[in-house]
This record gives C-alpha cells, structure tokens and sequence, in this order.
C-alpha cells in the first residue's frame, strides 16, 4: 500500500460512512419535503434551537452546533426568517449581538414534522442496527465530533 492512502479496511470504512450519509441524507429529505413544509436543513436548525433552553441561540454558537460557515447560516436563516419559522431578536446579555429564536409557526412545523421524520429515521436507520452497534456508534460519533471541536465552548 501507498504512503498517504487508507489500507482496505480503512477504506471500506469509510466509503460505506460517506455512502450511507449521502444516501441517508436524500431519503431524509425527501420523506420531509413530501410529509412537511420543512428541508433537512430547516429541521436541523429547528432542532438545535428547540433543544436550548428557551428555543434560542445565538448565530455564531448555531453555526458552530451545526458546522455551518457563517455565509451558508446567514442565507438560510433569512429564508427562515421570511418563511416565519424562526426570528431575530435582540440579545438580553450582550447588546451588540442577535439570538436566532424559533417562533409559534416554526414550533408547530417541527412538531408536525418530527413523527414522520422519526419513523423514517427507525425505518432507514435504527431497524438495521442492534443495541451494541449503536452504542458503539455514539461513542465514535462523540469521539470524532469532540475531536473536530463541532461542541467546544470557545467562540468563533
């Protein structure tokens, strides 16, 4: 084997993670593009936000939580903002900066998003793996994701 090339199991690996990201991520949006008014995105964001206390965050924590460059997040988020999923309101701790907030709509668009959306993730994912295979896989996913710094305290 090559200096600088992954060895075949490194490479089986690898490619199969790609592959069912790529794969999982289609089947994901299409099952909520036909079941809701939401994309795979809009959900991501709708989750990270309803998952803090008071449904907020500020922009640059929310690029972080979802490794998004701050071009990418400030686009959509004004899609968002027109669509009356989420809004932008003055920070109460820090009066130079904006906390992205779900509102009323985008609350109910998760919520009556969220059923499909998980039945799909048991159908496409969860049914195919065993405890063990999960567990393991929450480990690495912790590991890897700690070691990109996706989690980390520090502003950016």
């Amino acid at each position: 084997m090559a200096e600088g090339w992954l060895d075949e199991h490194e490479a089986a690996a690898w490619r199969g993670l790609q592959l069912m990201h790529m794969q999982l991520d289609g089947a994901l949006a299409r099952q909520l593009s036909e079941s809701s008014d939401l994309s795979l995105q809009d959900y991501g964001i709708l989750v990270a936000l309803t998952s803090q206390p008071c449904d907020r965050m500020r922009a640059y924590e929310l690029a972080r939580f979802i490794a998004w460059d701050k071009t990418r997040l400030s686009h959509h988020l004004k899609r968002m903002i027109a669509r009356g999923l989420i809004a932008k309101e003055a920070c109460p701790t820090d009066r130079r900066g904006f906390d992205i907030v779900v509102t009323a709509d985008g609350r109910r668009a998760i919520e009556a998003a969220a059923p499909g959306h998980v039945e799909a993730v048991r159908r496409l994912f969860l049914d195919h793996v065993s405890l063990d295979e999960l567990e393991v896989l929450a480990s690495v996913s912790e590991r890897v994701t700690a070691a990109l710094g996706c989690a980390g305290d520090e502003e950016s």
